[in-house]
């Protein structure tokens, strides 16, 4: 097994075959926490708890022992010499034993539950943290659903791994060292070799009919897996499951999914009953022949009929942890399988990371600079090629162009979702891949095409972008965006909630959530990526006005479909191709009768077009009103 550091420079472990004394080993980090020194002692008398109870339960037998033989006249120091105090003093011990056993370990679970769940936060929170660190081009490749499902089984995962090793095996295996010599010395070699056969086969039977379960239980975590994501999958789509009157066919194919969990799951329970079975006749096939051996000896005299009751009181008292580590090992190889996904996605690396040493960003323009900077998502299809302009400081450049010419890509290069393959971005000369990743998102504000909201309100969605802001700032930024009006018509006002993915809000409303957000942010850099592109030409209008509010005074950066929002730009850049085929200022390219001219004659005449057809609609709206209404 691989270690690896995860985060904040902590062990982090690899869910390989064979790996459990590594990953327990590597999860004592997180159960003896250096800073922790309340949850060291919880630890430290969570075990002192469990070995009082272990001393306690070894005790039982021999009390059991003490009753049988008083009561059968066989006590050392004669018959019943002390009338009945023997075995009633005998009978309270015995059951005091159990009250301590009892007590014990529900001490050493009270006293270990904050451990163990400090553990699988600090687990949780640092996969949940690593995901956000992972790539763009990651999460673009994962289902979200899936993803959610892999953390959701691994935390729960990790929590039987930690609970089941640190607090019951080891303690177990001393019991039965225990019980080994107290079989050696009492009754001889004879009765610890059979104890020992049948511990050792039963182990044997559980790891290799637990390991044969393991490969099943992949199997369902993967169909449930796919089961989730399709759910999840299909209503985040609800709309377009109703649009195309789908639902039947999304149905089938998580019926499909189920079935193969359907399927798997069957096995599991087979194999469950197949591998308890297997305990069963193997233990006590080893109780049947102790017991042989033992009424052998009561029948010769060599033992009486409290150590025949104490062989048997001792074989049932192992069977239980001897039982409860065959549960242990199914319930960590079990858990291991869970968090197996976990691990590799803690295993990821950040495809984009901060150097050593990076610095903040430190801006004084700010001007941005591309020098040169060539591109592409995959080797064999490059996306830039060689693109290089310069975005003064305080100005607004727009990046225009026919779909898939690069201008998106852009924008995920300024925010460095990506590194260049070879060229250069500088923000006031100092290189991206040179500065903290958070330094440099922190001065970027992005109003982008596709609006997504947090299931949350309006007031949040705004605070976001900047989580400090009081209730006043939050306000000012609605107005400037032009969406406060709007707010104040709802009856829950800034408390509306904006439902998943903001879909209770139009799209012009989204946008103006949007923008809100960025005004609020107040970053020196400004991204519009096609901000308006998705919406109708009176919709645009109106966001337009409030976008030019937002990229007053600041560095801009426009990636724009629609022409007529670029108009009043500094500089037009047209990409083709992933290079820049023009660029000028928009009388200056209209005047080349290029490729731009060609882009604007287009979209006016459709501009055209969809005006008249608005005006066509609003005077037939006119000429059928009254008719209805003579009806």
């Amino acid at each position: 097994m691989v270690q690896q550091n995860g985060p904040a420079g902590k062990p982090k472990v690899s869910g390989d075959e064979g790996a459990l004394l590594s990953t327990v080993r590597n999860l004592w980090t997180y159960m003896w926490p250096d800073n922790r020194p309340d949850l060291r002692l919880r630890v430290m008398l969570a075990i002192a708890a469990l070995l009082v109870s272990k001393v306690a339960i070894t005790l039982v037998p021999f009390a059991y022992k003490g009753i049988v033989d008083s009561l059968d006249g066989a006590a050392p120091d004669g018959p019943l010499v002390m009338g009945l105090a023997v075995p009633i003093v005998l009978v309270i011990a015995y059951g005091l034993a159990n009250v301590f056993d009892a007590g014990f370990q529900q001490l050493r679970d009270v006293l270990f539950a904050s451990v163990g769940q400090h553990a699988v936060r600090r687990l949780a929170n640092e996969t949940f943290e690593h995901m956000h660190r992972l790539s763009l081009r990651f999460h673009l490749a994962r289902r979200t659903g899936g993803l959610s499902r892999v953390i959701e089984r691994g935390t729960k995962g990790i929590e039987t791994v930690v609970r089941f090793t640190m607090l019951n095996t080891a303690p177990t295996l001393v019991e039965f060292i225990i019980v080994g010599i107290i079989f050696a010395v009492m009754f001889g070699i004879s009765y610890l070799g059979v104890l020992v056969v049948t511990v050792w086969a039963y182990l044997y039977f559980t790891i290799k009919a637990s390991n044969w379960r393991i490969s099943i239980r992949r199997d369902m975590n993967m169909s449930d897996t796919d089961a989730n994501s399709k759910a999840i999958d299909s209503l985040l789509n609800f709309e377009t499951v109703k649009y195309f009157a789908n639902e039947k066919m999304e149905a089938r194919r998580f019926d499909e999914a189920m079935a193969g969990y359907e399927r798997s799951a069957i096995r599991i329970w087979t194999s469950l009953g197949v591998l308890n079975f297997g305990q069963a006749a193997i233990f006590y096939t080893g109780l049947i022949v102790i017991s042989i051996m033992s009424v052998n000896g009561v029948m010769s005299g060599a033992l009486t009929l409290g150590d025949f009751v104490l062989l048997n009181t001792f074989l049932m008292q192992v069977y239980r942890p001897l039982n409860f580590i065959g549960f242990v090992y199914r319930e960590i190889r079990q858990g291991l399988t869970d968090i197996e996904e976990m691990f590799k996605l803690l295993d990821q690396k950040p495809e984009i990371e901060d150097r050593p040493g990076a610095k903040p960003l430190a801006v004084t323009g700010p001007v941005i600079r591309f020098n040169d900077v060539h591109f592409a998502y995959d080797a064999e299809r490059p996306i830039l090629k060689g693109v290089s302009f310069e975005i003064p400081a305080g100005h607004t450049v727009a990046v225009v162009g026919p779909s898939g010419a690069g201008k998106s890509t852009l924008s995920r290069l300024l925010y460095r979702f990506y590194d260049v393959g070879s060229g250069a971005i500088t923000i006031d000369g100092q290189d991206l891949r040179d500065v903290t990743q958070e330094s440099l998102r922190a001065r970027i504000g992005m109003v982008p095409q596709d609006t997504v909201l947090f299931n949350d309100s309006i007031a949040y969605n705004i605070r976001y972008g900047r989580p400090d802001a009081n209730d006043e700032e939050v306000r000012r930024a609605a107005d400037m965006a032009q969406i406060g009006p709007f707010i104040a018509t709802l009856p829950k006002g800034y408390d509306s909630q904006v439902g998943e993915r903001g879909l209770k809000l139009s799209g012009g409303e989204k946008q103006r959530v949007a923008i809100a957000r960025t005004i609020l942010k107040a970053p020196p850099i400004l991204i519009l990526d096609e901000a308006t592109s998705a919406l109708d030409t009176k919709t645009e209008q109106d966001i337009q006005s409030a976008l030019d509010v937002v990229s007053a005074n600041r560095t801009t950066l426009v990636i724009a479909h629609r022409l007529s929002t670029v108009v009043n730009a500094n500089e037009i850049i047209v990409l083709k191709d992933g290079q820049i085929a023009e660029r000028g200022t928009h009388f200056d390219l209209l005047g080349r009768q290029g490729l731009y001219a060609q882009m604007w004659s287009r979209q006016r005449e459709a501009t055209e077009a969809e005006e008249r057809a608005r005006r066509v609609a609003a005077d037939a709206e006119g000429l059928l009103g009254p008719a209805r209404t003579s009806v």
